[in-house]
């Protein structure tokens, strides 16, 4: 008789050829040009939903990108309900140039599949309509209720998913939730992270004089507003990457010593990671270890500065106005609106009279944790340890995802981040890849999670 590891392995070539058909699709969300593209891929996954036996496939239209629900509800009201959160929209692939093979065409090399969106997030979310499919094929049935959520709009904010979700909590209402959007430590050790980031993102305008000046006729008379920016910038921060907004760290969560003892037993590997992203060397809040300040410690960080001359040659002005783009990394407790607040009375602290400055934006999200001694995190480590032989760590991840706060905030679930993507996978960079044994590893392992939490009752 099939079971359903078995009608996974028997039908991995057929599953690894409709991933490239997914991965074909150039679902931009945020490039208008590749709308159609979007709705495309949204329309390609609901059908391969519909295909692999879910009910009450829809595709449902917002101001933005579609947003994909289905389900299948069958298994009883004693058993749980899992809600499978994933998203269908990729990021721009631009420079294309730096692409070994073009990003919308994907290509197998050396166990890996190349393209835009096979890690982040179109493999990944894949995994689990065939893992689904995978018991009914075999079993004619599932061992727990499930339902899908898919989004098209997670790289351009999710602005209509975050609508939709306290409108329709009696739709999405479940007992768990389960996400993979992060990468395990390595090929060999699995890992399930229990907490993420939040942000909060900031725009910052001074403006100085109202038109550019000569810097030679103006100069030492006028505050040039490019200089401003750099002495606030340094006002931030100190040396050691602690933050020197009053207030900021009053809400933060400190580290049990327990925690710290568990993040300690991350077997990290901190040469190569150092290696992989090509610093001379690591840096950060010395009280803290680097898995700490990756994961667990608050930060803040400039990502952008647009003001002055930057053309070919010289040119000498002084700018009228300069733009920053910087953000905020948040931990547990810490409320990205009162982050913003403190920014905010800061930097009017701390500006001279000589501009006036602007702060807009403040959009963001908290940062979340899951207790990891609940049912689903059980099942998922021990679907982790059955497929992989190895016993996963759990870990603090530094990134955010907006959705695990939202299912949290209006439906009062707790998440699984079941990742299965690796940290080299160059993930919003060229040359995006997944690695294939994880895309097959990962189906077995969901097909092995929706069991062990089957046998759980509610």
């Amino acid at each position: 008789m099939t079971t359903p590891l078995n009608y996974a392995q028997e039908n991995q070539e057929k599953h690894l050829k409709q991933l490239k058909t997914f991965l074909q699709i150039p679902s931009v969300s945020t490039q208008p040009e590749h709308d159609a593209d979007v709705a495309a891929a949204a329309q390609w996954l609901a059908d391969s939903m519909q295909e692999a036996g879910l009910d009450n496939v829809q595709v449902i239209k917002t101001d933005g990108h579609p947003l994909i629900y289905a389900d299948w509800l069958h298994a009883g009201a004693d058993v749980p309900t899992v809600l499978i959160y994933g998203h269908y929209d990729v990021q721009p692939a631009e420079p294309f140039e730096l692409w070994q093979t073009p990003p919308f065409e994907p290509t197998v090399r050396d166990n890996y599949v190349y393209a835009r969106g096979s890690s982040d997030d179109k493999g990944q979310a894949f995994i689990h309509v065939k893992a689904v499919q995978a018991h009914l094929a075999a079993n004619g049935r599932l061992p727990v209720n499930v339902k899908f959520i898919m989004e098209g709009e997670e790289e351009s904010g999710g602005a209509n998913l975050h609508a939709f979700i306290p409108e329709n909590k009696e739709l999405l209402q479940a007992d768990v939730a389960l996400v993979s959007d992060t990468a395990m430590i390595s090929k060999d050790q699995p890992s399930i992270v229990y907490g993420l980031r939040g942000m909060c993102y900031l725009y910052m305008d001074i403006t100085g004089p109202t038109r550019d000046l000569h810097s030679g006729s103006f100069g030492g008379g006028i505050d040039n507003p490019l200089n401003v920016l750099g002495h606030i910038i340094a006002k931030l921060k100190d040396e050691n990457g602690r933050v020197l907004i009053p207030g900021f760290y009053d809400d933060v969560r400190d580290l049990s010593a327990a925690e710290r003892a568990m993040l300690a037993e991350y077997n990290f590997d901190e040469a190569g990671w150092l290696a992989e992203t090509g610093a001379p060397q690591a840096w950060g809040e010395p009280d803290y270890t680097l898995v700490e300040r990756l994961g667990a410690r608050p930060t803040l960080d400039v990502h952008g500065i647009i003001g002055g001359y930057t053309g070919p040659g010289g040119k000498t002005v002084l700018p009228s106005t300069v733009h920053c783009k910087l953000s905020m990394r948040l931990v547990p407790d810490q409320d990205p609106q009162k982050i913003a607040k403190a920014f905010k009375a800061y930097i009017q602290q701390i500006a001279p009279p000589t501009v006036t400055v602007e702060i807009t934006g403040g959009h963001g999200a908290p940062a979340t944790i899951t207790d990891f001694d609940i049912p689903a995190m059980k099942a998922a480590a021990t679907a982790y340890a059955e497929t992989f032989g190895t016993e996963p760590v759990f870990m603090r991840e530094g990134g955010s995802i907006p959705v695990v706060g939202q299912f949290q905030e209006h439906l009062g679930l707790e998440t699984v981040l079941m990742g299965f993507g690796l940290p080299d996978d160059k993930i919003h960079a060229p040359n995006e890849r997944f690695y294939l044994p994880n895309f097959f590893k990962g189906i077995e392992t969901s097909i092995r999670f929706l069991d062990e939490l089957g046998s759980s009752k509610k």
